[in-house]
């Protein structure tokens, strides 16, 4: 599989654009704030339905305009895919795949796989837990249906219960048999979604260790530990028992929407005690495990973007980065670099043909390299 065309009108910097890729590898370069970024944003739109840095999808149309529209052409399994992407201002989203509009976009999510690294990806590290469920949901959500029709259909529920919670406070009542119903179809869809993690990374803790070591040649131990809000109840004890707690707070307290990764490095904490180097490393093979992992499951390549990272990684794991990348174990690649020179000295020592774009001001433009 791989993105063969893309076009772009409104969509962020850009006022229209049409791109032609190469199967292999795809760089963008250009100074900081051109619009390289935008251009990975794009391709991750028609994987995944939304922007990977901005949710809101009117907040993506470029400055005074009605609309933006991402479209991509696909190759897949000797077939042209076409998708297409629209968003106006105060209406509904419309996506289509080969001219016809899904009736709920969660049926496209997984069927043009993709992994992204980008700077942003430090907060798996230093953010709030909601960033590494996240990490765990997005990576199990592209292959896993019933996984992602759960995961929905909780939040649904949370909603709920946390809107009834703060009905109780407002009015000083209380409705046990109403809040045991939805606590019914919390537990059903919780437990669901609970046990399909701790499988998940009970397998994707081994693609980890492995890539860690890869880049590091280091014989240091690294942990990804489930931390579950639950704990040694069970989901329906764990609920009663914080319930009290709850009607304080006007939401639920417990429950797989709370849970956390706790990231290990020699048995300690990696936001804590590993230095810069380690971390960098360690995120960059949570990011290859996770290629690894959705390429065995799908039996495909997943398109590799990678934003920024020579400014993020030494100049040693770099090299390691593009010498993995550029081997027959990976598909396409679309890199964001401020050099070009670099980049293709790189891919040249590889022996890998790069496809060269510039960025200027929110116009792309292919230039030819030696």
């Amino acid at each position: 599989m791989f993105l063969k065309k893309l076009n772009l009108i409104n969509f962020k910097n850009y006022t229209e654009a049409e791109l032609f890729f190469s199967p292999r590898v795809n760089c963008f370069t250009g100074n900081n704030g051109m619009g390289k970024t935008n251009l990975l944003d794009a391709i991750y739109y028609l994987s995944f339905c939304k922007s990977f840095f901005n949710p809101i999808d009117s907040q993506n149309i470029r400055y005074e305009q009605g609309f933006f529209m991402v479209q991509g052409v696909y190759e897949k399994n000797g077939e042209t895919d076409e998708l297409h992407c629209g968003v106006k201002k105060n209406q509904k989203k419309q996506f289509k795949r080969n001219k016809k509009e899904y009736e709920r976009l969660s049926e496209h999510i997984g069927l043009y796989p993709l992994v992204m690294i980008s700077p942003s990806d430090n907060e798996l590290i230093v953010g709030g837990s909601e960033y590494r469920r996240k990490f765990i949901d997005g990576i199990i959500s592209q292959y896993d249906k019933i996984y992602l029709e759960k995961l929905i259909a909780y939040n649904h529920v949370l909603a709920q219960r946390n809107a009834l919670l703060k009905s109780f406070s407002n009015s000083r009542t209380f409705d046990s048999i109403t809040l045991e119903l939805w606590d019914d179809q919390l537990i059903l869809h919780g437990d669901g979604i609970l046990k399909r993690r701790l499988d998940f990374l009970q397998e994707f803790t081994e693609l980890f260790n492995k890539n860690f070591n890869y880049i590091t040649d280091s014989k240091e131990t690294v942990e990804l530990e489930y931390i579950s809000s639950i704990k040694d109840k069970d989901y329906k004890t764990a609920l009663m028992t914080a319930l009290a707690k709850d009607r304080i707070l006007e939401h639920t307290s417990v429950g797989v929407h709370r849970d956390d990764l706790d990231f290990k490095l020699n048995g300690s904490s990696l936001k804590k005690f590993a230095s810069q180097g380690q971390q960098k490393s360690y995120l960059l093979a949570l990011k290859l495990a996770q290629f690894e992992f959705i390429k065995k499951i799908k039996q495909t390549n997943p398109l590799l973007l990678l934003d920024d990272v020579y400014d993020k990684l030494d100049e040693s794991r770099f090299r390691k980065l593009i010498g993995l990348v550029s081997g027959n174990t990976f598909g396409q690649v679309f890199i964001t670099d401020t050099h070009s020179e670099r980049i293709n000295e790189l891919f040249t020592e590889a022996k890998v043909p790069v496809k060269m774009f510039h960025v200027e001001n929110g116009e792309v433009k292919e230039i030819e390299h030696a």
